[in-house]
């Protein structure tokens, strides 16, 4: 919590249309991140392939949040897994409000690669929005992983050395778990390495330099060696937003911060604005500000994501009820069918 290579596939005339005409609030351009690949396959044959259905629904899953940027957002939640039910937040949101939120929140941590592929594709039959986020160390899976791992980014990036092959092996697991919703036709908003410029995650601890390479790497690996094409590539920074730490348009989707200081967001926003015309997302919070704050402020977000557990349930529940019933607010009941 606070806790390219890009390939332009000829076979995908589609895909490329879509991503590039989205950019900040509706306007402007900006590339995909996302190659067009259906199958794991070895990069030399990555220019002949032909899109994968999850690929053609994540397309439209991005055209939509572009063309709702600034105009409505996804209400979105972050699971846990730890409450008696995964569904302990989703059931308490619909017992509070009658409306179920339009993205489901999921965590690979702890090598729950199983249950977060299960629940997701759960979710996505349902007709939601799923978004994953990471928080694990370099060998091992977890939350105080995450933060306590302070690698050698120089033998990190050395094919070859123990620290290379050990970060390969775990990307590979979690790769396969994205390949699995991929097959399934899932499309996912795929949100590693959160919050990298607070720096106290092991990701953000080799500064802005080495956290970009970070981020290229995997997203090459993924992309041109796993083939997933179903991806929306999420660039979640903490809610300081500092500069320098932008990895290239071609590697980024949408844009995002977080913050649980109850406002809207809106330095953050500021700052983001500055950084690329991406659509741009509050990619967690605490507890969600009155709709008419953000109306206020100008800064509607292409989502908001509230935290699980108390972060939910500390929420003013007559706010809460007025925020998934507002006009401006999309629930999982008023997505349209991609």
């Amino acid at each position: 919590m606070k806790h390219r290579i890009f390939a332009v596939v000829t076979a995908s005339v589609i895909a490329s249309m879509t991503f590039s005409a989205c950019g900040n609030n509706g306007s402007g351009s900006a590339e995909t991140s996302v190659s067009a690949q259906a199958e794991t396959v070895q990069p030399e044959n990555t220019e002949n392939v032909t899109p994968s259905a999850a690929a053609v629904k994540k397309d439209a899953v991005y055209k939509y949040i572009c063309d709702n940027y600034g105009k409505t957002m996804l209400s979105c939640q972050q699971e846990s897994t730890w409450m008696g039910s995964p569904n302990y937040e989703m059931d308490y949101i619909k017992a509070t409000t009658g409306k179920l939120p339009a993205m489901r929140g999921l965590d690979l941590m702890n090598n729950d690669f199983d249950g977060v592929v299960q629940r997701a594709k759960e979710w996505d039959e349902k007709g939601g929005l799923v978004t994953i986020c990471w928080h694990t160390g370099v060998e091992s899976s977890g939350y105080q992983e995450s933060l306590d791992e302070d690698p050698d980014f120089d033998k990190l990036f050395t094919e070859g050395t123990d620290e290379y092959n050990t970060l390969m092996e775990s990307w590979d697991k979690a790769a396969k778990a994205l390949q699995e919703l991929r097959d399934a036709g899932v499309p996912v908003l795929w949100r590693p390495f959160h919050e990298f410029d607070g720096e106290w995650f092991w990701w953000g601890k080799g500064g802005s330099e080495n956290f970009i390479k970070l981020w290229q790497m995997m997203h090459d690996k993924f992309t041109d060696e796993y083939g997933l094409d179903n991806l929306i590539w999420v660039l979640g920074y903490s809610g300081e937003v500092k500069d320098g730490w932008y990895p290239g348009d071609e590697y980024v989707d949408v844009i995002g911060s977080d913050t649980y200081d109850n406002s809207t967001n809106i330095k953050a926003w500021n700052k983001l604005e500055n950084i690329a015309e991406k659509p741009m997302a509050f990619h967690e919070c605490g507890k969600i500000p009155p709709i008419s704050d953000f109306e206020r402020d100008g800064d509607i977000w292409s989502w908001f994501m509230v935290w699980h557990t108390n972060f939910i349930t500390d929420n003013d529940k007559e706010n809460l009820k007025d925020v998934y019933n507002s006009d401006m607010v999309i629930t999982l009941d008023e997505l349209p069918e991609f």
